[in-house]
This record gives structure tokens, sequence and C-alpha cells, in this order.
């Protein structure tokens, strides 16, 4: 690991300020995984500007009813506050679905949102890779890509975004809130992540020295029966191979309510616009599902080895909704294996 310098933030404009005057900066939170870039040799910053102890450490009610999480806030605070957990479960189920409790205490929401592929060529620096060095190819398309991309791929890169936690919130509708050089302005957590397209080293549409300092939650109706299962290799400690976050309200039979978000398949979360329209209206039923995820997943461009991820995802995508139809989602940290 090369030398750098660190700095600890008194206040957010001040960590604004210093990573904004030094072009190799990063900011520094829980460091799960950007120490480990570092390690690697993947990130070689200048300096680590600390943010961890920023006022943004608490979870908050919005006068309209929903929540202000701040960035600081740890993966398993967020996970076991009893108002994310009643009025949020899929949230809570998807911090609890990812990495190892060690982890989850150290995580910081606001580095969840900004963690990087685990790509095996993005974090090797001895083979070529568009998103870690633009022009230098994608050996993951003929190579090992079992667990990469089948949405919104490109030519030049077929990386997954690795966040349970994210895929949720694509699915609630979040926004972040973002302070940069130029002030502060909000993001939709939908709008937050980039496909990959001509400029896959893109990862957001963040600006060097802009720093997230809380994710709103509006009020979500349907939120309050909602679920996110998680297909996996093992049960701890692995990456999704396919996700589901899902919310749904079921009047008289007939969708009035659906949210519906994927992970595990693409560069960002993938929110799943296309099911949701067909699904709005119709019958809650098995048969109605289905026919919604094809219609969802039709422009899925697969790979050699990882073909098996579309229908696994509509199989998982369908269940959920199944479940939840029934009132009788999967319990938290219930998954499939």
């Amino acid at each position: 690991m090369k030398s750098f310098g660190y700095q600890r933030a008194q206040r957010a404009q001040d960590a604004v300020a210093a990573l904004a005057a030094t072009p190799g900066a990063c900011y520094l939170g829980g460091g799960t995984n950007l120490v480990d870039l570092m390690k690697l040799g993947v990130e070689r910053p200048e300096l680590l500007v600390d943010v961890s102890r920023l006022p943004h450490g608490t979870v908050d009610r919005t006068a309209s009813g929903g929540l202000m999480i701040g960035a600081a806030v740890r993966n398993s605070e967020l996970a076991a506050e009893p108002v994310v957990r009643e009025r949020y479960p899929v949230l809570s189920q998807a911090l609890l679905a990812g990495a190892s409790p060690q982890l989850r205490n150290a995580a910081t929401i606001g580095g969840n949102l900004l963690q990087r592929t685990r790509c095996l060529y993005f974090q090797d620096i001895g083979k070529p890779c568009n998103k870690r060095e633009p022009g230098t190819g994608c050996p993951a398309r003929t190579g090992v890509h079992r667990e990469l991309a089948v949405l919104g791929a490109s030519p030049h890169c077929v990386a997954t975004h690795p966040s349970d936690m994210a895929v949720a919130l694509a699915a609630l509708d979040a926004e972040v809130h973002v302070l940069g050089p130029d002030g502060q302005r909000t993001v939709p957590v939908t709008e937050l992540h980039r496909l990959p397209g001509e400029h896959p080293e893109r990862d957001t549409v963040l600006a060097h020295g802009d720093l997230i300092t809380h994710v709103e939650l509006g009020p979500v109706p349907e939120a309050v029966n909602s679920a996110y299962r998680k297909v996996r290799d093992r049960a701890s400690y692995s990456f999704a191979l396919v996700s589901v976050a899902a919310a749904l309200e079921v009047l008289d039979g007939t969708v009035s309510r659906v949210r519906l978000a994927f992970g595990g398949v693409a560069a960002k979360p993938w929110r799943a616009y296309t099911a949701e329209e067909r699904l709005l209206g119709g019958p809650a039923t098995e048969a109605a599902f289905t026919t919604a995820l094809e219609a969802e997943l039709a422009p899925a461009e697969p790979l050699h080895d990882n073909a098996f991820k579309v229908p696994m995802l509509r199989n998982t995508a369908v269940r959920t909704l199944a479940r939840l139809a029934r009132s009788g989602g999967p319990t938290p940290g219930e998954e499939e294996r």
C-alpha cells in the first residue's frame, strides 16, 4: 500500500473543501471496501478524508412521515432500527443479507451506496479492465462472468453493483442528499448509479468532492408489506447472483400498488418499471406476475455462463410477489441458496 495523507473532518463543509482541493483524495467512512481496494492497489488515494465522525449518525422522522437517515449510520444500526423493521422491512432484510455481522457493524450507509464492483478483473491490477483503466478492454466478456451483468451492460463492461441495501432503496424511491463544492442537492437513488455505456469508469453521477450526507425515505404505505429475497452461492458473506426487493399492496385480488427492483444483474440497482406498469391494476396471480417479469427481462443479454440468471431472477421475483400477495413475505434473513 502506498503512502497517503489522513485528515479527520470536523464539518461536512471542511470535508468537501479538502477533497475538492486534492484530485487524488477519497472520503473514508467505514472503510470496508475502500481499504480492501487500497490493499489490492486498485485505489491509490493521496489523501483520505475521514467523514465517519461527522454529525450524520442518526435516523430521524421527517415532517412528511418518512425517515432521514444519516450517511454515517452503520448498516447494523439501521437494520435494527424499530421503525425500519416495522415500516420498511425490505430495507432491514436487505441490510441483514449483506456481508457479515462484523462488517455490518463497521460499514456506513453512505459508503455502502458507493462500494465498487467485485468483478475479478477489476480487482486484479494485473488484468486489463475498462472500469479500472479505461480503454484496456473487458476480458470478463469472454472470461469469468458467471456472476456478472445480464441487463444494461455494454461492450465495454459487464460488471455488477454489489450493494443489497441500494436495491431496497431503489424500490423505495429513496433520495440521496449531497453536499458538493457548488452546494446542496438531492439525487434519486435510481439515478445515482450509472450504466457503463461508453464510460464504465464512472460508477455514479457524483462529481469529485461530492459528499453524501443523508438518505431520505418518503412515506411508502405498501412498504409495510415488503421483502428482500437474495439468491447466492452460500448462506453468509456472499454477493447476490440475483436479488429482488419488492413491495406489494393487493385490494380485492387486484394489485393496487407495487414496487420492484433487482440486484446482482446490472451495474446499478435495476428498477423494474416495465413489470410494475404491467402489474398495476391487474390480478395478483402467479400467472400475471410471470408475464410481467418476462416482459421486464425480455431485453436481457446474458453471456455464455450467466444465462441462468434470467430464469432465476424471474422465478425469484414471482415467488417473492406471490408470498407478499398472501401477506406472508419471507421472514427476516430467509433466502434461497
